[in-house]
């Protein structure tokens, strides 16, 4: 890989002009970047490589971009930034659900690619800390594993995030904007509804599961865990 202080980025985009532009923009702002415009070839690169962040458009060659992102989180949890049409909403739901940490429409502005590029590195590379404990349930930020009374809670990415930030503000009631900006980034296309459709997904993997009650429900102001 490029340059010690660089972060790298991979590039994924078989439209040859948008993915100069990229290139030329993130080469531009110091970062160091490889291109791929085949999806084999893309998990092949981001499988083998440890990148930064991934920039990954949906409609490839040989294996699309939702696919390219699945196999890829059976093994590694590097910064994923979708990119879809605007009209393929399914697009963003379905990368976000298996493990995008946010998506882009085209047309796009770079400049607002460049921030959300630079939030997601940042994220990434802050420090986990120790394990979060509630009761029976464990979290462990770094190995990014969940369990309760030992035994391990499959959870997508979206539903840890979720939970982690939840339990890091233990007795805090937190509005659905609030958790909507801090586990999702930035405005999710429709409304605070998705943050209700994954408290949901969560309960049914370990209140339903363990009879207990974990997130509570403050109604008018949010949720809480205690």
């Amino acid at each position: 890989m490029n340059g010690v202080d660089k972060k790298n980025i991979l590039i994924v985009e078989d439209e040859a002009q948008i993915s100069r532009f990229l290139q030329l923009e993130l080469e531009h702002e110091n970062y160091a970047t490889e291109v791929c415009a085949d999806g084999r070839e893309a998990l092949k690169t981001a499988l083998e490589h440890d990148f930064d962040l991934i920039i990954l458009d949906v409609m490839l060659p040989s294996l699309n971009g939702i696919e390219v992102l699945r196999r890829l989180r059976q093994d590694k949890q590097t910064p994923v930034i979708i990119l879809t049409a605007r009209d393929q909403v399914v697009d963003k739901v379905t990368g976000l659900d298996i493990g995008a940490d946010d998506y882009m429409t085209k047309p796009f502005a770079i400049e607002e690619l460049l921030a959300r590029i630079r939030l997601h590195i940042k994220r990434s590379v802050a420090p986990g800390g120790a394990a979060l404990v509630c009761g029976k349930l464990a979290l462990n930020p770094d190995a990014r594993v969940a369990t309760y009374d030992g035994h391990p809670v499959d959870l997508t990415k979206k539903e840890f995030d979720l939970l982690e930030y939840l339990m890091r503000n233990r007795n805090i009631v937190i509005g659905r904007e609030k958790l909507l900006d801090a586990v999702w980034g930035f405005d999710f296309y429709g409304s605070t509804n998705v943050v209700d459709v994954y408290v949901r997904y969560l309960r049914s993997k370990i209140d339903d599961v363990y009879g207990i009650t974990l997130i509570e429900t403050v109604r008018g102001s949010g949720y809480v865990i205690r």
